[in-house]
């Protein structure tokens, strides 16, 4: 595969003060899907942030993108990610709509390929019947779905994801999953969670974050030819 599309994470690390967030996390991520499993704290969140140039690392970390530099790369970089944040701030004013259009026109999406876009996202997250509703009135699991929604917009290459189904019941829950799988062809796919059967099915490769460290990480294939998740999971976790 040319490193054209590839991320690429050396040595990140993140101090807040005198907590450790992150210890010299390193990795090579192509396109597929990426389970980060990882108790709460495990630096997951940080992890998301710091690739989604939200927060900066400490000094010496990098982080690139095709053999450069994301900072460098700037408004070319940021057009290629779509970020789902774990905490639900919504526009509670707006409808589904006009927040799915107001996010696409700060992404730069023109107006008509973004009305196309809208309208096929709505219905593939089951929320064509709600797009006209303000937000303040939707669902929990309705608010996850429409930060899905506007982290797909413009078919970005960098799709991250903390706690997608966070809130969501079973039947939204295998909508999310599938359409997360239908589209991972072509993109990077981080999908974080500490629910193990979110990803079980349909990670490529999987990592495991305790206390900012990676304690394992693979082929989701080869992790779980003689072992299932949960028991992996208990066997990193079990004492949190």
């Amino acid at each position: 595969m040319s490193s054209e599309h590839i991320l690429t994470l050396e040595n990140v690390s993140k101090h807040y003060k005198t907590k450790q967030a992150l210890n010299s996390f390193k990795y090579e991520f192509k396109t597929g899907i990426y389970g980060l499993l990882g108790p709460n704290g495990a630096g997951k969140s940080t992890l998301m942030n710091i690739i989604a140039g939200l927060v900066k690392a400490d000094k010496y970390s990098s982080v690139l993108y095709g053999g450069t530099e994301t900072d460098k790369l700037g408004k070319s970089y940021r057009s290629i990610l779509g970020y789902m944040p774990q905490q639900q701030n919504v526009f509670g004013d707006f409808t589904g709509v006009r927040f799915l259009s107001y996010m696409a026109a700060l992404k730069g999406i023109p107006q008509k390929e973004a009305k196309t876009q809208i309208t096929d996202l709505l219905k593939r997250l089951d929320l064509t019947d709600a797009a006209n509703r303000r937000l303040w009135g939707y669902s929990g699991g309705m608010k996850q779905r429409i930060l899905l929604a506007q982290a797909l917009l413009g078919e970005p290459k960098i799709l991250i994801l903390d706690e997608p189904t966070a809130g969501v019941d079973p039947k939204q829950r295998v909508i999310i999953k599938n359409l997360i799988k239908g589209i991972s062809e072509d993109k990077t796919v981080l999908f974080s969670t500490h629910i193990v059967s979110d990803i079980e099915q349909i990670a490529d490769e999987i990592i495991f974050l305790k206390d900012g460290n990676i304690v394992q990480s693979g082929k989701a294939a080869e992790l779980l030819s003689d072992i299932d998740l949960e028991g992996l999971y208990m066997k990193h976790f079990g004492d949190r």
